[in-house]
């Protein structure tokens, strides 16, 4: 995102969730008000990404879905290495997304939203 208060927004939004964890009023305020963002630069992905992430913590009271899986990794053998972690760090995922936020220029960023979304759609 290009705006510099969403920018002051997103680093408002993880110190607060590094410091005290999923506080669903504060936070669910924020992401609408970041959202509103989006909305004036015209980012669909990320409008529809951070409305379906404050509607999933209204019903969940957490975020339950994990950080999008890495590329797989190649033994020697050219063999696939599971390295898929199943448990879930809430706060550690939302970060992870939220920090995507600040470049949307990557394409990388842009493919691990999309697969945040199409987690909070499934």
């Amino acid at each position: 995102m290009e705006n510099k208060k969403a920018h002051k927004l997103i680093d408002k939004i993880l110190a607060n969730l590094e410091t005290s964890g999923i506080n669903n009023d504060t936070l669910i305020t924020d992401l609408k008000e970041l959202r509103a963002f989006a909305l004036e630069e015209q980012i669909p992905l990320v409008v529809k990404v951070l409305r379906l992430t404050y509607e999933h913590i209204e019903v969940n009271d957490t975020f339950l879905i994990p950080i999008p899986d890495d590329d797989p990794i190649e033994d020697e053998d050219g063999g696939v290495i599971d390295n898929k972690d199943d448990s879930v760090n809430p706060v550690e995922s939302l970060m992870y997304l939220v920090a995507l936020l600040k470049d949307l220029k990557n394409k990388m960023n842009v493919m691990d939203l999309g697969e945040y979304r199409n987690a909070l759609l499934a």
